[in-house]
């Protein structure tokens, strides 16, 4: 199935009937009094997160989504039926927009949370409510009420512990595949990875998390290069990044470079993403002789100037992995157990003050 995490749909909600305006009329029964009932309420549209969803696909051929109309109340007291409501189900992790506004309606984090995208009309009053001992023969009714028309804007943002970010081919994917069941496709080319992709990492027999590998951003993402900033919005709730990054680029360029472009093309982003805990993975370190790993392991912390975390791995050979986890499963369970927010993050910051190279 393709996966498509953004949709632009059009709810309205149903109209609510009118009330009626009828006499009792009956044989023997000359002034039977005013007997309209009440118009019906009109469908309103909900919104379900569904974690057996994970795509908003339904959403991009199906555009307008329409409740149906309450009916007219009727003469002898006959109330008319009030619409059934219509609920749209979609992945849990979907926020949802108002075009127009700009307002945040709701974000679905969590399975069965539901939110009301459009609300149906209020039936109208018949003129049985009218009448009183100086009115007896009523003929007001009122109109039903028009129901909400919004056009939205569905935006899927992946729910994942740990985040990996970095340029093409840093070897995101095969860590990923290194680390937890996930098994994304790899390759050699640049933009292997077309969509986000999720893997449960088990630590052990009651420790795990949820590991998000989205395709590679490169210098110049903020103008539209590669593919944009388009998947940084599944970033946004995580609470670690992983910054994956070539010991020895096949280009042949300076890794501390490409630290601070994404760095940078960070920021431009979301000042908050940016300002996520965030960790050095120098991967591929299978590729560097083993008596010269230290000196750039030196080396690249000394240009950083960072007392951020700083791994060393080989997703390719597995090298270092499991010690990586670890260290994420001791911090994510340090951090939702004892740290407050804002709390514990300065040292695991790579911020842009950190990453200018020495004088």
């Amino acid at each position: 199935m393709k996966f498509i995490d953004e949709a632009a749909i059009e709810v309205l909600a149903g109209n609510g009937g009118d009330g009626s305006a009828s006499f009792r009329r009956e044989k023997f029964i000359p002034k039977g009094g005013p007997d309209g009932g009440d118009g019906g309420r009109g469908g309103s549209i909900w919104a379900v997160a569904d974690r057996n969803i994970n795509t908003l696909i339904d959403f991009r051929y199906a555009r307008r989504h329409q409740a149906k109309n309450g009916e007219n109340g009727r003469g002898s007291d006959c109330y008319g039926a009030g619409a059934d409501d219509i609920e749209l189900r979609v992945p849990v992790g979907t926020v949802i927009t108002d075009v127009e506004s700009g307002e945040q309606l709701t974000d679905l984090s969590t399975h069965a949370q539901r939110a009301l995208l459009a609300r149906g009309g209020r039936g109208g009053i018949g003129n049985l409510h009218f009448k009183s001992s100086i009115n007896r023969t009523p003929r007001q009714f009122t109109k039903g009420e028009p129901g909400e028309k919004r056009k939205l804007k569905l935006e899927l943002r992946v729910l994942a512990d740990v985040g990996l970010l970095g340029l093409p081919n840093a070897g995101k994917s095969t860590l990923i595949r290194a680390v937890s069941n996930a098994r994304p496709k790899v390759a050699d080319y640049p933009f292997t990875t077309l969509h986000p992709n999720l893997g449960v990492v088990r630590v052990g027999p009651e420790r795990s998390f949820v590991i998000a590998d989205v395709p590679g951003l490169i210098e110049g993402a903020a103008e539209g290069a590669g593919l944009g900033h388009q998947f940084l919005r599944h970033l946004s709730r995580t609470d670690l990044l992983l910054h994956l990054v070539d010991c020895l680029p096949p280009d042949n360029s300076d890794p501390v470079h490409n630290v601070r472009a994404i760095a940078a093309e960070l920021r431009k982003y979301d000042e908050k993403l940016y300002r996520k805990p965030r960790w050095l993975v120098l991967n591929k370190i299978d590729l560097i002789p083993v008596d010269e790993r230290d000196h750039l392991v030196r080396e690249i912390r000394r240009r950083l100037r960072t007392r951020v975390p700083m791994h060393v791995v080989s997703a390719a050979t597995g090298e270092g992995c499991r010690e990586l986890v670890e260290a994420i499963s001791h911090f994510l369970g340090s951090r939702r157990g004892e740290l407050s927010e804002g709390s514990g993050d300065v040292d695991a910051r790579l911020t842009a003050d950190q990453t200018e190279d020495s004088a």
